[in-house]
């Protein structure tokens, strides 16, 4: 299950695709879309990415931050990071897998990846919003985002 909008996000720490460690903490005053994907280098994820990757500067007046993350390792997602020009960091819950997903509500158990989940949080790391859809299949709705952020 979900995290319900109004709580407050569980704090982690994981390494992004250049080896650093980064905590949900490093983004505190600033919203943050927290973005669970299942696969690097598959059409929907590489899409997703890339719409997050051009649109940030249509969030700006917002002052959103975009951190992803995936079971999958860093040395996966640093080649998924470098070929698709991501800066925002890309997350590995590699091991222990899936932990962060699963605090998260975001884990799928029969397929050992994390959901499509999008958590939009506040400066002080509030659930304001959560964007999914049903399917592993189907992309989120980018223009979410946009109406998530202008809401907090």
């Amino acid at each position: 299950m979900t995290l319900a909008i109004g709580t407050q996000a569980p704090n982690f720490t994981l390494r992004d695709q250049d080896k650093n460690e980064i905590s949900l903490s490093d983004f505190k005053g600033h919203n943050t879309l927290v973005v669970f994907i299942p696969f690097p280098f598959t059409g929907i994820c590489d899409n997703e990415g890339c719409q997050l990757r051009d649109g940030l500067g249509g969030m700006d007046n917002v002052d959103a931050k975009v951190v992803i993350i995936t079971v999958h390792a860093i040395p996966t997602n640093a080649k998924w990071a470098e070929e698709n020009g991501f800066e925002f960091p890309v997350l590995a819950d590699y091991w222990p897998h899936g932990e962060v997903a699963k605090a998260y509500g975001a884990f799928n158990d029969a397929l050992g990846c994390a959901n499509r989940v999008t958590y939009v949080l506040d400066a002080e790391g509030v659930v304001r919003d959560v964007v999914s859809t049903d399917s592993l299949g189907t992309p989120r709705e980018y223009e979410l985002y946009g109406k998530a952020l202008a809401a907090i």
